[in-house]
């Protein structure tokens, strides 16, 4: 793989903009409507969440993701999916470079809600 080329530079403010916080995957059901997407469940120590995660097709189930610690953003406006709403946003690793994605997660498990940055 060839790095892509790294974007223009923006204020530290853009990125101290995003809360970005690592949340417990509890549940991943199918969305029948859709070929790629899942609704996750995600714990975030004070509260939960709906998040809907076009994983479908990068993993052969889903559901392993299961108990799993990840990085979220939480202060995202809700998007509609297919009559469906997601709270927050998974990030991943790969997707941008056309890799089988793998999921942002710390290196411990820590807190849920804990905070990145």
């Amino acid at each position: 793989m060839t790095p892509a080329p790294i974007k223009p530079l923006v204020p530290i403010s853009a990125l101290e903009a995003l809360d970005i916080r690592v949340g417990t995957v509890e549940n991943v059901e199918d969305v029948a409507e859709s070929r790629r997407l899942v609704r996750l469940t995600v714990n975030f120590g004070d509260h939960r969440r709906t998040v809907l995660a076009g994983m479908k097709r990068e993993r052969p189930d889903p559901t392993e993701i299961r108990g799993r610690q990840a990085l979220f953003v939480v202060n995202l406006e809700p998007r509609r999916i297919l009559g469906e709403v997601s709270e927050a946003m998974l990030l991943d690793l790969g997707f941008a470079d056309r890799i089988n994605p793998v999921l942002s997660i710390p290196e411990r498990p820590v807190p849920d809600g804990t905070r990145a940055g």
